[in-house]
C-alpha cells in the first residue's frame, strides 16, 4: 500500500479557519447585506453582521413566500388559456 493512501486514511488534516479567514468572510458578508453596506465605514462586530444576515435571509424568506402568495391567487383568477397566463408561464420556465 503507498504512503498517501495509507496517510489518507489516517486522521484527516485540521481544517481550521483561520482569523483572517473568518474576518474575510464576515467582511464580505457585511458587503452583501443591504442594512451593513451604509454602514461599511462603521466598525461592525462579527456577532452584528451574522444577526444582520440571518435577519436579511429571513426577510427575503418572507418576500419569496408573499411572491408566492400573489402568483397563487393571481393564477387562481387567471383564465388558463389567456395571454396572460401564458406570459405568465413562460417567466416561470
Amino acid at each position: 500500500m503507498s504512503t498517501r493512501r495509507s496517510r489518507s486514511r489516517q486522521t484527516p488534516v485540521s481544517t481550521q479557519i483561520t482569523d483572517a479567514q473568518i474576518t474575510d468572510l464576515v467582511s464580505k458578508l457585511q458587503d452583501l447585506i443591504p442594512q451593513l453596506r451604509a454602514r461599511r465605514s462603521d466598525k461592525v462586530s462579527a456577532s452584528k453582521v451574522l444577526q444582520e444576515t440571518c435577519n436579511y435571509i429571513k426577510s427575503l424568506h418572507r418576500e419569496v413566500d408573499d411572491l408566492s402568495d400573489r402568483l397563487s391567487q393571481l393564477l387562481a383568477t387567471t383564465d388558463s388559456n389567456s395571454a396572460q397566463a401564458a406570459i405568465i408561464r413562460s417567466l416561470l420556465m
